[in-house]
């Protein structure tokens, strides 16, 4: 530091005192900024000290960025405005000179004895709003007189310390802000990802990466279409394109449909997704926002499939009405339970065959009941209910999109049973076409849904109904001959009502309590006369059609008894006369009478008929009957369609052997 004999402004060149500001700082910022300004400052004016502050408006106090003082630095300066010469320029934001006795005018500041100062000059460092950002200040230990250059050069020190101030605050609210921003980014559960103009990746958030499963250092500058479907790349580019040719108050947009997305290891996710465009043209970068909604529509999955779930009980419920057991004493009925018995432990597929209403839907559930699947899920399906072109959705589910109106991915039926059974009721109604995927299934345990192209693996036990002849749909071509013989691995025949006539009298009891209960009436057990007349019906409904004759009968029951006159079908309405005084035709006949007239009744009907059993002009028409029924009576009765002399086809050189003649139905 210079010696002066004088005061501490001494004579001095300004032009090179400011050259020294700018040469001494020029390539120097922050702290080094400030310790080149006060130790150039103080060799300029020639004083014993010079330092610059940060004030502290909260705690009253100010920190000094630089302190030089005797040749040396002061580190770490940091002290109370209250009683010091700074106080004034601090409240007053003015320029204080003191040019002597700057100790006896404030004995409250130590640092000023101990300095040895005389005199002091300050300059308040201010922003734009005219607040107190710190000062800047000089002291010394020779009387500092009133010298305009010298307090002009002070002033410009000021300026070149407070725009640095300024600087370095506005740097740190911008780190502060970033920081934030950052922790706000990070923090996002969506993956944030910037994308330059050709859609490269400029930048990720922490949730991007994990999302993408890529580090940063691999993402950035990779083209984003690697972590896209090549359809959803297509999307993005177009809608990138559209946005850079919006206006500056309309550039975000939510992506519709979402996006098909991949990991960096391939694995596809889907995800929603918006994107917004930033920077101005020439320069366009894109921020893509995109969220994992994988969990949401398997959450979402898993609500539809327990609804489904759900209808199908519901559904179930109402179709059984109650029916939770199979009763019966017959033996047909004894041999079904034991196969039930027998085959429920095993994964063997099985086939319910019966005549309509005999109860097949309620083999089915006694099998899963009684097999370890019992835990898992009971899936009903009828095959003849569902349109044919729905039954593969209905089946195998469908991807979104997979045909028109396939709004979002949908689990089909042996989804919805994986792990449990499935029931496919009339099971001969289904389409051919429909038929190789159903034994793909049987065979392999997997299939494609509608639309995809993902093979889906399923672990379900199938049983399968039908009231039809399977054997005979093979021959005519309408059932697959290899479904057929995978579907009947342990065939199950549920007996006709008419074959059973003895359990007759245990359902009747059972419906009749089942209704009274839920009509709150007292009825009385089913009298003879009426067990009588419930036998020598022929039941063509089965036990659905007992069960609904006997609803029938408690609802117009009077005085307590069954009222058959109102619930048997007009053909069985005449009552059985139990009196052996009774003329001939008036009498009770046996059951093998009966089957004898029975059988002689079908005879003409079917001769009349020229052996045709279904149609307009078939027997069945002209019996009252369903052509099933018909075709299972005459098979318990032995009526088979007599052979002829050569037929018209084997005069026509066709052999003359024939298989064993069959009804047509």
């Amino acid at each position: 530091m210079p010696e002066h004999d004088g005061h501490p402004w001494p004579a001095f060149d300004e032009d090179a005192a400011l050259r020294a500001i700018v040469e001494g700082t020029a390539t120097d910022t922050g702290e080094a900024f400030f310790a080149a300004l006060v130790q150039n400052l103080a060799r300029a004016l020639g004083v014993q000290g010079a330092w610059v502050t940060e004030y502290l408006p909260s705690a009253r106090r100010l920190r000094a960025f630089a302190f030089w003082l005797g040749g040396r630095w002061v580190p770490e300066y940091e002290y109370d405005v209250a009683g010091t010469p700074c106080e004034p320029v601090v409240d007053q934001r003015r320029l204080v000179h003191i040019p002597e006795n700057v100790m006896a005018l404030f004995p409250r500041d130590p640092d000023l004895r101990q300095a040895g100062a005389v005199s002091y000059a300050g300059v308040p460092l201010l922003d734009g709003a005219g607040a107190v950002l710190g000062h800047l200040a000089v002291l010394d230990t020779r009387p500092m007189p009133e010298e305009p250059r010298g307090l002009a050069l002070l002033r410009i020190f000021a300026a070149r310390a407070t725009a640095e101030l300024r600087r370095l605050r506005v740097e740190a609210l911008l780190r502060q802000r970033e920081e934030k921003l950052r922790r706000l980014v990070d923090g996002a559960m969506d993956a944030i990802i910037e994308l330059d103009g050709g859609l490269r990746i400029t930048l990720l958030n922490d949730a991007a990466e994990k999302v993408l499963g890529c580090p940063p250092d691999e993402a950035i500058g990779t083209p984003f279409a690697r972590f896209l479907s090549e359809e959803s790349h297509r999307k993005l580019a177009d809608l990138a394109r559209n946005l850079d040719g919006q206006g500056k108050g309309n550039r975000c947009r939510w992506i519709p449909g979402g996006l098909d997305a991949r990991t960096a290891a391939g694995a596809p996710f889907p995800a929603e997704a918006t994107l917004s465009r930033v920077g101005e043209a020439g320069s366009p970068f894109h921020v893509l926002i995109l969220r994992n909604v994988t969990e949401r529509v398997e959450g979402e999955r898993r609500i539809h499939r327990l609804t489904i779930e759900a209808e199908t009980l519901r559904d179930e419920l109402r179709t059984l009405r109650g029916a939770d057991e199979i009763l019966g004493e017959s033996p047909g009925l004894r041999q079904v339970l034991q196969d039930i018995a027998q085959v429920a432990e095993t994964n063997a597929t099985v086939l319910v065959l019966g005549e309509t209403g005999t109860g097949k839907e309620l083999v089915a559930r006694a099998i899963h009941a009684a097999s370890p699947r019992r835990g898992g899920p009971l899936i009903c399906v009828n095959c003849a209910a569902i349109p044919a072109t729905l039954i593969e959705s209905e089946f195998f589910g469908h991807e979104k999109g997979g045909f028109t109106g396939a709004t979002r991915r949908r689990d089909g039926r042996f989804a919805l049973a994986d792990g449990g059974t499935i029931f496919l009721d009339e099971v001969g109604e289904l389409p051919v076409e429909l038929q190789p995927k159903l034994l793909r299934v049987l065979q392999e345990g997997e299939f494609e849904p509608v639309g995809g192209t993902e093979t889906r693996k399923v672990n379900v036990r199938v049983v399968a109904a039908t009231n039809r002849d399977l054997e005979t749909a093979v021959q005519k071509g309408t059932f697959r001959d290899d479904l057929y013989y995978r579907l009947n691995v342990f065939p199950i025949r549920l007996p006709p009502l008419r074959e059973r006539p003895q359990d007759i009298t245990l359902l009747a009891g059972a419906f009749a309590r089942r209704y009274a209960s839920q009509l709150g009436r007292q009825i009385e057990p089913p009298s003879p006369e009426c067990i009588r007349r419930l036998q020598a019906y022929a039941w063509p409904g089965n036990v659905r059609e007992l069960q609904n004759v006997i609803e029938r009968a408690v609802i117009t029951a009077t005085d307590g008894r069954l009222n058959l006159d109102r619930a048997l079908p007009r053909s069985a309405r005449q009552p059985v006369l139990a009196t052996e005084t009774l003329e001939p035709e008036a009498r009770v006949r046996t059951i093998q009478e009966l089957e004898a007239f029975e059988r002689d009744n079908l005879r003409r009907a079917l001769e009349a008929a020229r052996w045709k059993i279904a149609g307009d002009k078939g027997a069945a028409r002209m019996l009252g009957m369903h052509p099933n029924t018909l075709a299972s009576r005459m098979k318990t009765l032995g009526l088979a369609r007599p052979a002829r002399d050569p037929s018209p086809s084997r005069r026509r050189g066709e052999p003359a052997t024939r298989e064993k003649a069959r009804p047509l139905i």
